[in-house]
């Protein structure tokens, strides 16, 4: 898993889980890793329920905004 640096990390809700069952949860926040060439084919890294980053379809996902403060306490959770 990458370290928590200083630049925030985004973040993502689950919207669908099709054929991903197992790895995704539908409803839940997950943190996504910055790729450009994953979303030049419509894909986005997340750290799934594996604990590991994997591509999954950009359409499973929706990015959310935290506040700065919220974002610190997830990073120190994880």
């Amino acid at each position: 898993m990458p370290s928590s640096g200083s630049k925030p990390r985004e973040y993502a809700v689950c919207l669908a889980n099709t054929g991903y069952e197992a790895s995704l949860e539908v409803r839940k926040l997950y943190a996504v890793l910055g790729d450009s060439a994953a979303e030049d084919h419509d894909l986005i890294r997340v750290i799934d329920e594996s604990g590991e980053d994997y591509y999954y379809p950009t359409r499973f996902f929706q990015k959310i905004e935290l506040p700065a403060e919220l974002q610190r306490k997830l990073r120190l959770a994880s």
